[in-house]
């Protein structure tokens, strides 16, 4: 077992090993990659957003659409079967009917289109999630490959048993943050 370190030692240990760390990242090119995974995740944000965003809005025209034409649908279907009941249904009121039905016919066939046209979307939002997708596979596997070249790199941790930490000799988290500030992170 070593003998323990002064604070300061301890501290310029400390520094020297988070310096070596962010050189070896440097030098590996991971401080790029992990630039570019900071800017690629709020993008995959804002297009999952986007795409929660626009499902929300087509779903609610569709059920807006839905709900409008339900009413005239049912108000024929009833006059329909009314006339049909009626054996002695005046002419009159078969030509109403049949016009109304046209009329309800060609309305309900533009509430369909409408219907159609705001599921396009689906296509859009298919590729920006793909994009996602692809964004997240990106970072994850550039993230196991650092950290699988830094586990290679590592010393094997040593078996032996350090025993508890005695308080007073213990680092506190503060010393530890204004280490790491002296040193520039």
């Amino acid at each position: 077992m070593s003998p323990s370190l002064p604070p300061d030692e301890t501290y310029q240990q400390l520094g020297g090993i988070v310096r070596q760390l962010h050189d070896a990242l440097r030098t590996l090119g991971y401080d790029t990659v992990l630039q570019e995974v900071a800017h690629e995740i709020p993008d995959a944000r804002e297009r999952l957003a986007y795409v929660g965003d626009m499902t929300e809005r087509a779903a609610t025209k569709v059920l807006t659409l839905v709900d409008e034409a339900k009413p005239a649908c049912t108000m024929l279907a009833e006059q329909g079967e009314a006339l049909l009941a009626d054996a002695s249904a005046d002419p009159a009121a078969l030509r109403d009917y049949v016009r109304r039905s046209v009329e309800g016919a060609r309305s309900q066939h533009g509430a369909l289109n409408d219907i159609m046209m705001t599921q396009d979307f689906q296509d859009l939002s298919g590729q920006v999630i793909n994009k996602v997708i692809n964004i997240i596979s990106r970072t994850e596997e550039q993230l196991l490959e650092l950290l699988v070249q830094t586990a290679e790199q590592q010393p094997k941790a040593s078996t032996e048993l350090a025993g508890p930490q005695v308080p007073d000799k213990a680092l506190k988290q503060d010393d530890v943050d204004d280490l790491l500030a002296s040193l520039g992170f």
